[in-house]
């Protein structure tokens, strides 16, 4: 199945990319999503004003990503949330969570969509979550949960 993504998907491609992938991920995953529409000729002319709003949202090249990571690096995000006495969160913290911790420190400004983390963060502590700055770089955060 032949489909335009509309926006990042991790192993895939960004938004404006025409990829090939099975069927069933295709009508069952991606399109409910909204993360990919069909491929038609029709939405091939619409591939260069996807591709614009991804230029003018994504950090501009690769020093400017290898910049910001060392931005990343130096900052210290601090994030208070309710806990329980054993140190274990109500709820867990979501990447709009962090995106406001990094701004808050000082840091720069991120998009959610660009923050992966691998296990839910459901405990006091310091977590580390990887942030995709560029196809090329990731940076690392250490994110420090203080409960309350």
């Amino acid at each position: 199945m032949k489909l335009i993504l509309t926006q990042e998907v991790t192993g895939l491609g960004g938004p404006g990319d025409v990829v090939e992938v099975a069927g069933g991920y295709g009508r069952n995953y991606l399109i409910p999503r909204r993360l990919a529409m069909r491929w038609t000729r029709g939405g091939e002319k619409q591939i260069d004003s996807i591709k614009r709003a991804r230029s003018a949202r994504e950090i501009r090249g690769l020093d400017d990503a290898k910049q910001v990571a060392g931005e990343l690096a130096a900052l210290t995000v601090r994030f208070e949330t309710r806990a329980g006495a054993s140190g274990r969160l109500f709820g867990s913290v979501s990447p709009a969570d962090i995106v406001a911790a990094v701004r808050t420190a000082g840091g720069p400004e991120l998009d959610k969509r660009r923050i992966e983390i691998t296990n839910p963060i459901k405990t006091v502590g310091t977590h580390q979550v990887m942030v995709r700055l560029h196809p090329e770089v990731s940076a690392p955060v250490d994110v420090e949960i203080a409960g309350h």
